[in-house]
């Protein structure tokens, strides 16, 4: 399969928490986590479970958090 985006993080996932509309994952990559949430209907198509090795594509114009200490 060959895909334009450039930003791909492979890892294990550590959890996956399905509502009725949305699942949130989270993905070990390297030392650090990643949390998406996406459509409980492609958790399931995907068949994402924890242990399941699975990338993640990352395709963004901007990532920000913002706290009381600053931007991050």
């Amino acid at each position: 399969m060959k895909m334009s985006t450039r930003n791909r993080l492979p890892g294990t996932i550590t959890e996956v928490v399905r509502g009725e509309a949305a699942a949130k994952v989270t993905l070990q990559v390297g030392d650090n986590h990643m949390v998406a949430l996406i459509t409980r209907e492609s958790a399931d198509e995907l068949g994402l479970e924890v242990g399941k090795e699975a990338t993640a594509l990352v395709k963004a114009t901007d990532v920000m958090i913002l706290t009381d200490e600053g931007v991050a």
